[in-house]
Formats: structure tokens, sequence, C-alpha cells
């Protein structure tokens, strides 16, 4: 199972019932953060959600709305007396900016590993993630995320009777690992059938479209895409500063053909996204104007 929260659905600046823009994932004990713009602690607050257990944090790009909220956040899982390592992956640059930050919140009880992106297309296996990196087309560089939560093929009862693998040797082939015993090498694969279908879900927020964004989104259980203007008549803003309105946003999810789309990401000046949705759902259907703590608890397909 993989849980989703929006914890800020806000761009640019904060308002009284919007905070700036997070996202955050949890998934086998393991909370992984995607961007922290201002009130993210209070959201997590809100939401009832421990900042605690964050092993990882991507970062999209390192405007303020994204990335202002992480010195207070740092102060507060220290606090909370981690000492597991945290993981930080953002764009190149990441190591300098977060220190720069970290004038304010210098002293930690755990230790900060950056990966900085440098590629269009990255893969990282960190934790219950696999997370793909790609560019988008924004002002500055910046990055889409996609996070797939994978899942092995069944145990296949016949096989390892066939194979002659002893059993006290199957669970632990089940989760992956290989097994040497006398002489012999026991792997995963000799037990288990093709990898079945995982959970996915794509993020991303201050782009123009772009056809890696629909590649990479391409049958997601849930796509994440900002939709900075809902008003008709914002098309040449959105071109200029490298933003997205609603409807094409909407044109991405249908020709990646997902399961659902939560817009987010939203002007200060739109106050109420829903006006907008009819039209909107007339391309996309399964379209949701999301607001703050919107939630989703994605699960393995039944079979």
């Amino acid at each position: 199972m993989l849980d989703i929260c929006l914890l800020g659905t806000g761009g640019m600046m904060p308002l009284p019932y919007r905070w700036l823009t997070s996202m955050m994932a949890r998934c086998c004990g393991s909370s992984l953060l995607i961007d922290c713009g201002e009130g993210t602690q209070i959201a997590l607050k809100e939401k009832g959600w421990s900042p605690k257990p964050i092993d990882i944090i991507c970062f999209t790009h390192y405007h303020a709305d994204h990335i202002s909220g992480l010195p207070g956040l740092l102060l507060t899982m220290g606090n909370a007396e981690r000492t597991e390592p945290l993981i930080m992956v953002g764009p190149k640059g990441l190591e300098r900016v977060v220190g720069a930050l970290r004038t304010i919140a210098p002293e930690l009880p755990f230790p900060i590993q950056y990966i900085e992106l440098t590629e269009k297309r990255e893969q990282l296996k960190l934790g219950p993630y696999e997370i793909t990196a790609f560019k988008v087309n924004h002002n500055i560089v910046c990055y889409g995320y996609t996070l797939h939560i994978p899942r092995t093929g069944k145990f296949n009862l016949e096989q390892a009777l066939s194979c002659g693998i002893p059993k006290p040797f199957w669970n632990r082939l089940q989760k992956g690992e290989i097994v040497e015993a006398e002489g012999k090498t026991y792997t995963p694969d000799m037990v288990l059938g093709a990898p079945r279908r995982g959970i996915k879900v794509t993020y991303c927020t201050d782009t123009r479209p772009t056809a890696a964004i629909e590649e990479e989104a391409a049958g997601a259980d849930l796509f994440i895409c900002e939709g900075m203007y809902g008003e008709k008549g914002k098309e040449a803003k959105a071109r200029e500063y490298r933003h997205m309105t609603f409807y094409e946003a909407a044109k991405l999810a249908r020709g990646a053909d997902v399961k659902e789309l939560w817009l987010t990401h939203y002007s200060p000046s739109l106050t109420y996204p829903e006006e907008y949705m009819n039209d909107v759902r007339s391309i996309f259907p399964r379209a949701i104007a999301a607001k703050d703590g919107r939630t989703a608890e994605l699960q393995f397909e039944e079979e």
C-alpha cells in the first residue's frame, strides 16, 4: 500500500486556507516528501502525520515556494531525536542551497546525504521506492518525479519443489534475498512468477506541458500535476512564466491514460479552483481540483 497526501497546494505565496507546495508518500514505515514549501509542518500536524520517519526529501527545484519550509522541518526532526540519515534528492546545487538554508538550522543529530541530479532522466532505488526523476520545462532547472512501488510475482510452489529448494529458504527468497547454502545458490526467480503490476504515482509542478511528462505518467494510478491557472485567457501568461493551465494538465492526463488527476500549485489569485472543473472534466473526466490535505490510499490490484 502507498499513502499519498498533498500537504500544500499553493504556488508563489501561502494563503490562510492553502499552504505552499508539498506532498508526502508513506510506504512500509518509510516516508518520502516532495518539496517543502512554507506551512509544510503545520499541514503535517493538521494531518496527524509525523515528520520523524521522513527518510527521503525530493526537490523539484529551488524557488522559495518549494523549499522555504525546510529549515524548520529539519529542526523539528532533530528535536524528535531522529538519528538516522536523511537522504535529499534534487537538481545540481542541492548541497549548496541546503547548506545556505542551514545557516539557521546548523546543528542536527542526523547526517544528510545528497543526491544531485544532472541527467535528463535518472532512476534511483531508495527504501521501498523506485524513483524516476525527469527534467521538465520551467525557467530554471526543474524535475518531475515518478514513484513506483514494485510487486513481485506470486510464489510458485511447484517450481520451488521441482528445483529442490529447502522449505526454510522459501520465505527469504520470496522477500527477494539470495540464499547460499551447502555450496548452492538459490535466487528469488527460482520460486517466483513474473512481476505483477505495482503502484505508480507521477508528480510534477512548475512546467510547461512536455512529451516527457506524458511518457513518465503513462498508466499511473495517480497523476499530480500543476494547474497554475484555471481562468480562460491566462494561456499567454502560462507560456511566459513556464507554468501550466488546468486544461493543459487535463490533456496530459488524457494522453497518459492515468487513473486519476489531481491538480495542484494554484496561483494565489485562483480562489475557487472548482469553478473551472466542468470544462476540465470535459477533457479528462477523472480530474480533481485538490485541496490541502487530500489523501489517497493506493492498493495493489486484486487478482
